[in-house]
């Protein structure tokens, strides 16, 4: 549902217009017509288990590309359903209303049907079989409901396929959907190789001999098509040209529902057995092809977007409105706004920190900027949408994307036209970040090590420390991890703050607060270096910044003061701005 407008947009016309294109190229070849709308229906659908398990072991599922992608599978999966039931009404060469209303009739009772088992019939039988306590029981009544409603759906005239299908939409609707899916999860591999060896074992390798130029044709013809259907259908949504691109050569392969509805045509006169063959060679070349696709396909985008204006490469703004001119300066620009990206904006604002985000998704985008957020469509890879951000004026970027291409390119935009500013980037894995330090990132957040840090703190948390003795560790561990990127930082030459150059010291800043022991004291008093060991760097006072300031200096209630030390230090000089505090005397 988080993505329904790309999946019904974008997938509806990735479908609808790969048809209409097959069909009309199928008359120019002189195939009858319901031959050459059935060609379409073969040549609209994708590989979503292939593509899936690609994007699963890339970790790009949660990328723009990869959102935009699952979305047309999904519309792509559920059109197997009339694409079925309308097969058998294109096998017959003269259709009567009375064969188009069978049709039709079948496809309402199969809805039906499915509808009242999925919400009663089958989360009966199957809280039945749970309450026997027997695996093996539950197991055996998956199979069962899986073939049984497939050989319902044969008797009633459609296919064994489509029951399947059907099937798998009831149980996935009911409370043991979970448990289902751990239980046949050992054999979805081996069915699925099952599948497509029965799928290499159909085709005849003398048909390569026989028809070669012909399959070489239709692979290619097969490829362009899907390439600049579903490239045109994701940019006519308004989403930018690097991430139609990307999507659409991850799409370009024919789909594994395919192969089941091939056979359907052969069975309705639609396809001759050479016909068959020669289809069932150009899909298996198209699913071979899709690994080295994915391979070339960030190089080739990069390329054309090179090499195309800048009109061409954004996302259309018209489906978000029009943007208002940004007038911002010391501001935070966040590019992408997914979990984190929202986070950081929600807190921003609270603190009152001025910002902007930038995200590729149009219906996002619009629906934040009816909130009043100060979101900006676009790619932030393109100097374009970094200047309208005011890139040049800002004081920090936040890189927070899924995806470490994309980043890369913004980091690398980012940086040649503000060298002066302070770049956080967000990365999935620890090895990924001397990529990022190479590229003139100022500092790097792993998730895959703060999160090893968060499962530490609750462990030592269901172990009764106390909360003082959980942060000593975690800054110990913190201590240990970001002084190795730091030495990547200084490795590379990136601008670092004083603490790269510094092992083992942090800067910590604090709010003088009404009653705090500091509170009226000048600094030659020395009290925070007295009792904390601390070091004053910096005094904020309302807009000044006042760099060490002289041993005369006042300070008041709301200054923010920079303090140089120890992360022991900075926990001793905390409370000295906490009102109601004793001073401790020196240390």
């Amino acid at each position: 549902m988080r993505i329904k407008q790309v999946a019904f947009l974008g997938g509806g016309l990735q479908v609808g217009l790969t048809i209409l294109a097959a069909a009309g190229l199928g008359l120019l070849l002189h195939y009858p017509l319901n031959t050459s709308i059935f060609f379409g229906f073969l040549i609209a659908l994708s590989s979503t288990a292939i593509i899936l398990k690609l994007m699963m072991d890339a970790g790009e599922i949660d990328s723009p590309h990869g959102k935009a992608t699952i979305g047309i599978l999904i519309l792509q999966d559920l059109c197997v359903v009339p694409m079925m039931l309308f097969t058998p009404m294109l096998g017959n060469s003269q259709p009567s209303v009375q064969s188009v209303l069978e049709i039709a009739l079948k496809a309402l009772a199969v809805i039906v049907l499915a509808f009242f088992g999925a919400r009663s019939f089958i989360p009966r039988i199957l809280g039945v079989v749970v309450n026997s306590r027997n695996r093996e029981l539950f197991l055996l009544t998956i199979i069962f409901i899986g073939i049984g409603t497939a050989w319902l759906t044969s008797q009633a005239g459609l296919s064994l396929a489509l029951g399947a299908f059907i099937a798998g939409l009831a149980i996935s609707d009911s409370d043991y959907s979970h448990q289902v899916l751990g239980d046949i999860m050992p054999f979805r591999d081996a069915f699925m190789s099952l599948f497509f060896i029965s799928i290499g074992m159909l085709f005849d390798p003398s048909i390569l001999v026989r028809h070669l130029p012909f399959i070489a044709s239709l692979i290619a013809a097969i490829l362009i098509l899907k390439l600049l259907v579903s490239t045109f259908a994701l940019r006519a949504i308004g989403l930018p040209l690097r991430v139609s691109l990307l999507s659409a050569f991850t799409l370009a392969q024919i789909g594994e529902f395919s192969f089941v509805l091939s056979q359907e045509g052969v069975k309705e006169g639609l396809l001759s057995p050479e016909t068959y063959q020669s289809f069932l060679a150009a899909s298996i070349a198209t699913m071979v092809l899709t690994p080295f696709f994915l391979l070339v396909s960030e190089p080739v985008a990069a390329f054309t977007l090179k090499r195309l204006p800048p009109w061409l490469v954004r996302g259309r703004r018209s489906l978000v409105g029009k943007e208002k001119k940004l007038t911002l300066s010391e501001h935070v620009i966040i590019a992408g706004y997914g979990l984190n990206g929202r986070n950081i904006a929600r807190v921003l604002k609270f603190q009152k920190i001025p910002y902007a985000i930038i995200d590729t998704n149009p219906f996002t985008v619009q629906a934040e900027q009816k909130k009043g957020e100060p979101v900006l469509f676009g790619d932030a890879s393109q100097s374009e949408v970094l200047k309208h951000a005011r890139i040049a004026s800002a004081r920090i970027l936040v890189v927070a994307v899924s995806d470490k291409a994309a980043s890369r390119r913004i980091v690398s935009t980012a940086r040649s036209i503000n060298p002066a500013l302070h770049i956080i980037a967000r990365t999935r894995y620890l090895s990924e970040s001397e990529d990022f330090y190479r590229l003139g990132v100022n500092e790097v957040v792993p998730e895959e090590f703060e999160t090893s840090i968060e499962i530490l703190s609750k462990i030592l948390k269901q172990f009764l420390f106390t909360r003082e003795d959980i942060e000593r560790s975690v800054d110990e561990v913190r201590k240990e991890g970001y002084e190795m990127l730091r030495s990547l930082n200084s490795t590379y030459g990136q601008p670092a703050t004083i603490t790269g150059y510094l092992p083992g010291v942090e800067i910590g800043t604090f709010r003088v607060k009404e009653g705090s022991p500091t509170e009226g004291d000048s600094l030659k008093e020395g009290r925070i270096r007295r009792d904390s060991g601390a070091t004053v760097l910096a005094v904020k006072s309302g807009e000044e910044i006042r760099a060490n300031p002289p041993p005369s200096w006042k300070l008041e209630k709301d200054q923010i003061v920079l303090l140089l030390g120890t992360p022991e230090q900075l926990s001793r000089a905390g409370p000295l701005f906490e009102p109601g505090t004793e001073t401790t005397g020196p240390v």
